[in-house]
Order: structure tokens, then C-alpha cells, then sequence
């Protein structure tokens, strides 16, 4: 899942300012200025924070799961409208902003589920995991975007707008399918961590049991 989030989001960040200053004369781009595409992404590293906040909270009443699901759904549902209503500003920032909230919710709630589903010894090595994994999806989702975008070229050189039509929907059935594995995480089984701190009491050496612990 942190690879398909990974190919998501980064190939997104990536490609979105593109798509927005390519000029009006092609007729798909905004012509916009590098500061009004930085702009455009703005909303989106807000309801992170936002829904971020509240990932833990909704976690706690639906399970870490459904919140995984819940926000790779968001996300598929924002970069689909980023593929196919992009004509004007406001759509961009509807669509940032959307996917922005699905990402904060999921990315909170998956460090969780996998923090908890390692000894603790291992807390470091799975979440650094994580976070390369994702990574190096984003890697190939910018890959993958280039390589789709660029399939068409105008005569000017320029991508046309099929190609960030596609490649946004490339993206979108990444995040569907990052939904479809997060209903795949294993539930109603205690995770690794308690089983190991359990484990460790028993094996305790100065852990006396009813059985054997001295009177008074």
C-alpha cells in the first residue's frame, strides 16, 4: 500500500504544476504562473494537516482499517476528478483539496496499523520501511507519469492534454487499487506487539506464577 500511496502522491506533486502552467494557447493549460501552481497545491497540504489530526480519533470508533480505505478512496475520487475536470481553477483546488484529506487520513492510520503489528525492537526498521517504500513508489509513479504524458507529444513538443488525462488516471487506479489491498489487512487477531510483550512477561526470570510465588 505504501508503494501504490507513494506512486500516487509523488507523481502528482510532480506533474500537477506542469499541467497547470502549460500555455493557454494549447487549449487545456491555465497559463499559470510558478507561484499561482505552487498555490493550487496549497489546499491539499492543508486538509492533510487537518484531516491528519483526526485520523487517530476516527481510527479509535471505525478501526485503523476502514480509515485506510476511507482515505485511498478519497484520494482515487480526487485524482479521477483531476483527470477529467480540469478546465478551471477552482476544480484544481476542489480536487487538491479533497485528495489532501484523503491522504491525511490514510498515511496516519497506516503508520499505525504496521507500528502495531511489529515487536517493538522492530518499531524503527518498519516504520523507516514505510517511508522508503513509499518513496520509491514515488519514484516509479513519476516514472510511469513521464512515460504517459510524453507518449503524444503536440508539434510544439508539448504534451497534449490525453496524456495528462492518462496519466491522472493511471494514477487514480493506483490509489483504487491501494483501497482494494487495504481491505486485505488482517483484523480480529491481536497484533505482534502485545503477543510479544506477553511473551516476554511469561519468559520474565523473576516472573514468579501463583503457583510457585513464596508465601508470606
Amino acid at each position: 500500500m505504501s508503494l501504490l500511496f507513494g506512486i500516487g502522491i509523488y507523481a502528482q506533486f510532480a506533474f500537477l504544476p506542469g499541467f497547470v502552467q502549460t500555455p493557454k494557447s494549447t487549449g487545456y493549460g491555465l497559463g499559470a504562473s510558478i507561484t499561482e501552481s505552487g498555490l493550487i497545491l496549497l489546499p491539499q497540504s492543508a486538509t492533510v494537516f487537518l484531516t491528519g489530526r483526526g485520523s487517530g480519533r476516527l481510527a479509535a470508533r471505525i478501526g485503523g482499517k476502514a480509515v485506510v480505505v476511507l482515505g485511498a478512496l478519497i484520494s482515487t475520487g480526487a485524482m479521477t476528478m483531476l483527470a477529467f475536470a480540469h478546465s478551471h481553477t477552482w476544480e484544481l483546488y476542489v480536487a487538491t483539496a479533497v485528495m489532501g484529506a484523503g491522504f491525511g487520513l490514510a498515511f496516519p492510520a497506516m503508520s499505525s496499523l504496521i507500528v502495531k503489528a511489529v515487536p517493538p525492537e522492530q518499531t524503527g526498521v518498519a516504520s523507516g520501511m514505510n517511508a522508503n517504500i513509499r518513496t520509491i513508489g514515488g519514484s516509479v509513479g513519476a516514472a510511469l507519469m513521464a512515460s504517459v504524458v510524453t507518449a503524444s507529444p503536440a508539434a510544439d513538443g508539448l504534451p497534449r492534454e490525453a496524456g495528462y488525462t492518462n496519466g491522472f488516471t493511471m494514477l487514480s487506479g493506483a490509489l483504487l487499487i491501494a483501497a482494494v489491498a487495504g481491505l486485505l489487512i488482517p483484523v480480529g487477531r491481536r497484533s505482534s506487539r502485545v503477543e510479544y510483550v506477553q511473551e516476554s512477561q511469561e519468559s520474565h526470570p523473576f516472573r514468579t506464577t501463583p503457583a510457585t510465588r513464596p508465601g508470606p
